[in-house]
């Protein structure tokens, strides 16, 4: 029953129904499982998400960008612009390719953000100096205020999804997914399993 319920919340978290929560998204999870075990018939593709790390990773991951969205919803702030924020305070000025590779969005979508931004004053385009066919992203002094919000909504996010842990669960939890995202950028991929 577990995996079945696994293969139900991933089917829901696939469709994208960001909208359900609470006793909507229950309803929805006993529905499925109700029409899928009382009719007999078995999900044509099987896999066992309640085990899968991967599973478990992304969505964590969907569920923690939604809570933030939600949170920069009221500043009129968007979670990609806080990301364009986050990356170039991370890495100071990237060209429109390097930050849309960061930002895992394609290139045309990335420049209708830097568009907005760019109107609301909160980055600069400047050609590069070594290849004036590339744009370089930097942030300006005006984006130090909604920087300044981005980063209370995320210790807000932070808190919330770390609450009932203590600090060394909190160390733990940030030493082993570091230890995943280091697995990950030294094993080739043909030797990677979803464990």
């Amino acid at each position: 029953m577990e995996s079945g319920l696994g293969r139900i919340l991933a089917k829901t978290a696939k469709a994208g129904r960001k909208d359900l929560t609470g006793d909507c998204a229950a309803t929805l999870i006993v529905s499925r499982l109700t029409n899928c075990l009382g009719s007999g018939v078995r999900p044509v593709l099987d896999y066992d998400f309640d085990e899968s790390i991967g599973y478990w990773l992304t969505v964590t991951t969907q569920r923690y960008h939604r809570a933030f969205n939600d949170a920069l919803v009221p500043y009129g702030i968007t979670f990609r612009q806080s990301q364009v924020l986050g990356w170039l305070a991370l890495e100071g000025e990237l060209s429109q390719a390097e930050l849309a590779g960061k930002m895992m969005i394609e290139p045309p979508t990335l420049v209708r953000i830097l568009d907005r931004m760019e109107r609301d004053g909160l980055i600069r385009r400047r050609p590069c100096p070594a290849d004036r066919r590339r744009k370089l992203i930097g942030a300006t002094a005006k984006s130090k205020p909604v920087w300044a919000k981005i980063v209370d909504c995320a210790k807000g996010i932070r808190a919330q999804a770390t609450a009932g842990l203590t600090d060394r669960q909190q160390a733990t939890l940030k030493k082993l997914l570091g230890r995943v995202h280091e697995n990950l950028l030294l094993q080739p991929p043909a030797e990677l399993s979803d464990r």
